[in-house]
């Protein structure tokens, strides 16, 4: 009876829709894991078609063509190691999220997903019907049960594949990044191996699509909740680990323990692999942005030069008369210090003219906050034209506690693609521009050293569209906005309970009114990537209208 098993795992970076391509992928990594002995390759939750499809998945000609794919795959990959790929597919008049085993030129075995999540960012309950738990199947020396992801987050599967006879637990998944996720997998994970005994693989996507980041972090569990092996986070790495038949069953022999870095760090790693990706996979190559002086604009510039290379980002700053000398003076200097190349167009004489134009209908109307939006949009304008100009990508810069009370102008400062820092919060972008300020590493193209002069992250806050005017005239100071919209956003707490915590109630109402009557904008908004466990899109879903106040 043989006692060794070779397994190799590919946490990789799919593309979305890109069928073909993904098949190259798999079938390359097949090559190393047969040229590395490999018994078996195993790649992650729905691999062949990219993850997540939403509806793209109900397209039949897309069915057909992925199971089309996966069938040549299978006889491309005939001669050697078993390949397990993740892909949807339509079985018994019924599509499912499915593991396909395939070995010898065909599919040896069909996992389908048992539990589908449906909260969050997914919605598989309706895009997929749920699959009767699968039993283990065989490869080489062992049994393997599978469950996909979601079914690893529940004791039934593991429990049905262990009492039916699985030796090993792999767990292929698509699961996205979110702040401290990777211990709560941990917790899930080491649960599943203590009740069953038996050694556990955790095998996750890697890269971007759309809003979402998927950070890999794969690893493998012996009984006892023993790390065997850890893959970084955030880079595609494929790994060859042996099993080993003991009197106590099999067991990981222990491999590489990739470190994992802290939240700052993995926020402005989502970030940099989200704008990286979501350019490369949609085919630009170029980004343009409006510099300010401010931090926001600062910091989504930095991330930019770091995921594409500064000389790829086109910066460019629009001076009004309310541009203090300052802003100029340090959006210079942020260009300079990351080598991005900077412009100047001043939206002094367009104003002067929409002014003009505009002057027989506002007769008679005193001037107020549709005089500053002007500005604003004039300039999402100008960057907009410069961008289908030059095919470069338009990034907004708008952060997370401007979008939840709606301090953004629509078409002006919220024009753009694409939002890096959509979902952090302000006083997060400090703490991050400090961070970058103060690290590098080898994944970043930008420069090495303050990439922010230190007077971005010092300054207070400030729109600049009329004379002396700072952020924490119409918003209470960040501290405490982004407090209650944790609270309030992230944490759902009544309003009863924010003030029990000390926070002035009137506020605390406000900041709930302007989350409700900005919901409008936030639907409009370019999509970013999603760091927290709350981002503003598909894990929060508000109607635009909506009376309703929480009174408590």
């Amino acid at each position: 009876m043989t006692d060794r098993f070779r397994l190799t795992l590919g946490q990789l970076n799919p593309v979305l829709g890109d069928i073909a391509g993904n098949a190259a992928r798999a079938r390359n990594a097949w090559e190393q894991a047969r040229d590395a002995g490999a018994d078996m390759l195993a790649l992650p939750e729905m691999f062949l078609s990219g993850y997540q499809t939403q509806d793209l998945v109900w397209r039949p000609a897309f069915q057909a063509d992925l199971r089309a794919a996966l069938d040549k795959l299978a006889q491309d990959c005939a001669d050697g190691p078993l390949m397990g790929i993740g892909v949807p597919l339509v079985q018994d008049r019924a599509l499912y999220n499915c593991w396909a085993v395939l070995g010898g030129g065909a599919i040896r075995a069909t996992i389908r997903k048992h539990h589908l999540p449906n909260t969050s960012v997914f919605d598989e309950k309706r895009l997929f019907a749920s699959g009767d738990i699968s039993g283990p199947y065989v490869a080489g020396p062992l049994r393997i049960g599978t469950p996909i992801c979601e079914d690893a987050w529940f004791d039934d599967v593991a429990e049905a594949l262990a009492e039916s006879g699985a030796e090993l637990l792999l767990v292929p998944n698509g699961s996205p990044y979110a702040r401290d996720r990777y211990d709560t997998r941990l917790a899930h994970m080491v649960a599943r191996v203590t009740e069953t005994g038996l050694p556990l693989i955790y095998l996750n996507l890697v890269g971007g699509q759309d809003d979402q980041v998927f950070d890999g972090a794969s690893f493998v569990l012996n009984p006892g909740g023993k790390l065997a092996l850890q893959l970084p986070a955030h880079d595609e790495a494929i790994a060859t680990l042996d099993f080993t038949r003991t009197p106590d069953g099999w067991r990981a022999e222990p491999g590489p323990l990739a470190h994992l870095p802290d939240a700052l760090e993995q926020d402005y790693r989502t970030m940099v692999v989200g704008l990286r990706d979501y350019l490369g996979k949609s085919g630009f190559a170029k980004v343009v942005l409006g510099l300010s002086g401010g931090i926001d604009s600062a910091l989504v510039t930095t991330i930019a030069a770091d995921a594409i290379g500064a000389q790829n980002v086109h910066c460019i700053m629009l001076p009004s008369e309310y541009t203090s000398g300052h802003s100029l003076e340090d959006a210079a200097e942020l260009a300079r210090s990351l080598g991005a190349h900077l412009d100047e167009v001043g939206i002094e004489g367009p104003r002067a003219a929409l002014t003009a134009a505009l002057a027989p209908l506002f007769a008679g109307r005193d001037p107020d906050v549709t005089e500053e939006n002007l500005q604003s949009r004039l300039r999402g304008t100008i960057l907009m034209a410069v961008s289908n100009k030059t095919g470069a990508l338009l990034l907004t810069t708008g952060n997370k506690s401007e979008l939840a009370v709606g301090y953004a102008t629509i078409y002006g400062d919220m024009n753009g693609g694409y939002n890096p820092i959509k979902d952090m919060y302000k006083s997060r972008v400090f703490d991050t521009c400090r961070w970058r300020n103060a690290n590098f590493r080898d994944w970043m193209k930008g420069p090495e050293g303050q990439a922010i002069p230190a007077r971005i992250i010092d300054k207070p806050p400030s729109a600049e569209l009329r004379e002396d005017q700072r952020d924490d005239d119409s918003l209470p100071p960040y501290d405490v906005l982004d407090a209650i919209l944790e609270g309030l956003i992230d944490n759902d707490l009544p309003v009863a309970d924010l003030v029990a915590q000390g926070f002035d109630r009137d506020t605390v109402k406000r900041v709930e009114h302007l989350i409700y009557i900005s919901e409008w904008k936030r639907y409009q908004a370019a999509p970013g990537p999603r760091l927290g466990n709350r981002a503003l899109w598909l894990d929060r879903r508000y109607p635009m209208v909506n009376r309703w106040r929480d009174n408590s």
